[in-house]
């Protein structure tokens, strides 16, 4: 089996690591960080908005199993593509939305589905989701692994990612319980 690699900043990663992980065919995911100019960087340091990565997953999928196609309007469909530089109350540069494509294929495909949700109309204003050239990607540290499943008691976690887990199981149906 031959697996591809997508790299995804939809803000919070916590939030975008909670919905793929309910994505069949999505084998691994890491949460982390791309697209900065410090060398492993630490959370903090993320935090504070000054390194230039991107709160991001790096999923390691099977293409037979769900489409690139797929984890990209998944992708657009769990956040708001619209918001530069912020999803709800996160705010900063980290939080951005972003494509970081590893390949020309993915950045072909990136720009079609970012142009058919355009004309299509779902959102109410334009999609502001860069699309960029992958350049690095720092795992994050251990405790924002699997965040969600570890902490799904935790303020935040009821609050804002259990909302989003809802929305995708009414938007992806066939991946609901």
């Amino acid at each position: 089996m031959e697996t591809e690699i997508s790299i995804l900043g939809g803000g919070c990663f916590w939030c975008t690591e909670a919905v793929f992980k309910k994505v069949p065919g999505v084998i691994k995911i890491d949460s982390g960080y791309a697209g900065g100019f410090i060398k492993n960087p630490a959370y903090r340091e993320v935090c504070n908005g000054t390194t230039g990565h991107a709160e991001v997953v790096r999923l390691e999928f099977n293409p037979e199993q769900v489409s690139f196609e797929k984890i990209l309007r998944i992708f657009f469909m769990t956040h708001d593509p619209t918001t530069l530089n912020r999803q709800g109350n996160d705010v900063g540069t980290q939080y951005r939305s972003a494509i970081f494509y590893m390949n020309e294929s993915q950045k072909q495909q990136a720009e079609k589905v970012k142009q058919e949700l355009e004309n299509e109309g779902i959102f109410k204003s334009s999609i502001v989701t860069e699309i960029v050239p992958f350049s690095n990607f720092y795992k994050a540290e251990d405790y924002h692994q699997n965040y969600y499943a570890n902490n799904s008691y935790q303020p935040y976690c009821q609050y804002v990612i259990a909302p989003k887990l809802e929305k995708f199981g009414k938007l992806f149906n066939e991946y609901a319980p």
